[in-house]
């Protein structure tokens, strides 16, 4: 009898550290998104995808735990104090809404962002290159030149520009001195609208009516989640609207030419993988991405009053067909 007791009691033991060694081997991933909307929502697919494809398998050897903020930075920074109490293996913030108070939680939890525009005028990090903190990430920013090339490709003759932005949201501020800048060095004269919620895009996109030749909307988080309402002006006023965010292409704008924001969250993957695997933020330079995509609309350009050329729909990537 105390033979099997004893037997019994290794055996016990064995299975009691192998589950224990397992359970070690389940690595937690914590994702908070400042609100969501498609060019976010394909980001954190693409996470997702990518650690899968690096090995990182939920209900295997993964645990992913995944909140949106809804667009309110209150919740935003409960998300993050919530989940810096859980401990992850790494913290993912898409969006510099949602890494800012993750920033500001996280002080030993590594820290991955993604869609950040500009991490160092948001003070995530003091530079591009490895920072030796807890946080690196995938930055977004706009290369707004050729934006505005892709615009007045469409529109020769546009003098004057809108946009909707909210002054609250440090990504959308960065974006709109830098557009505001690159129009004012081709003699172009850019009309700002201040919307702080998605509830005021439709007022702040009327009162851009008489005022310009075209809107452009950066990624500015709170007017994506709202572009109809932006589409729903333009349409009516016959002020065509471009984008930053192909996603929004689908939605009712002319065109846009930008970042697949699915690849954009599979390199933000890889890095979070690296994480997984040993390495610190601290020693990985913040990455951007290089390759743009040009979306058109036509049946959305005839609604807004203008035709498309052959040339440039021939260019597309994609060509939306969207005819309501």
């Amino acid at each position: 009898m105390a033979k099997r007791t004893l037997r019994t009691l290794i055996g016990a033991t064995l299975l009691a550290a192998a589950g224990l060694v397992q359970a070690q081997d389940v690595r937690t991933v914590a994702i908070t998104q400042i609100v969501e909307h498609p060019a976010l929502d394909a980001v954190y697919q693409g996470v997702k995808d990518e650690l899968a494809a690096q090995g990182f398998k939920e209900g295997e050897n993964l645990k992913v735990m995944h909140e949106s903020a809804q667009g309110n930075s209150a919740i935003a920074s409960q998300i993050a104090r919530k989940f810096v109490g859980d401990s992850p293996d790494v913290i993912v913030a898409i969006a510099t809404p949602s890494a800012q108070t993750v920033a500001a939680a996280a002080r030993n939890v590594p820290v991955i962002f993604s869609a950040v525009t500009d991490p160092v005028g948001a003070k995530l990090v003091p530079g591009l290159d490895a920072s030796g903190t807890n946080i690196s990430g995938v930055s977004d920013m706009l290369p707004i030149d050729k934006h505005l090339d892709m615009l007045l490709r469409v529109m020769p003759d546009a003098k004057r520009i809108g946009t909707v932005y909210n002054p609250g949201e440090a990504n959308a501020v960065s974006l709109v001195n830098l557009l505001e800048e690159r129009l004012a060095a081709r003699d172009l004269k850019l009309v700002k609208a201040a919307a702080t919620k998605t509830s005021e895009v439709l007022g702040a996109s009327r009162s851009l009516v008489g005022e310009v030749d075209a809107i452009y909307l950066t990624t500015d988080n709170t007017v994506i989640s709202a572009v109809e309402a932006v589409i729903s002006v333009g349409e009516r006023a016959s002020i065509p609207v471009f984008a930053a965010d192909t996603a929004t292409v689908s939605r009712g704008a002319v065109a846009a030419l930008g970042f697949n924001y699915y690849n954009h969250g599979r390199q933000t993957g890889a890095m979070v993988a690296r994480v997984l695997n040993g390495n610190k933020p601290g020693d990985m330079p913040v990455e951007t991405m290089d390759t743009l995509d040009l979306f058109v609309n036509p049946a959305a350009a005839e609604r807004m009053g203008i035709t498309l050329s052959d040339d440039l729909i021939q260019d597309a990537k994609e060509v939306v067909k969207n005819d309501k």
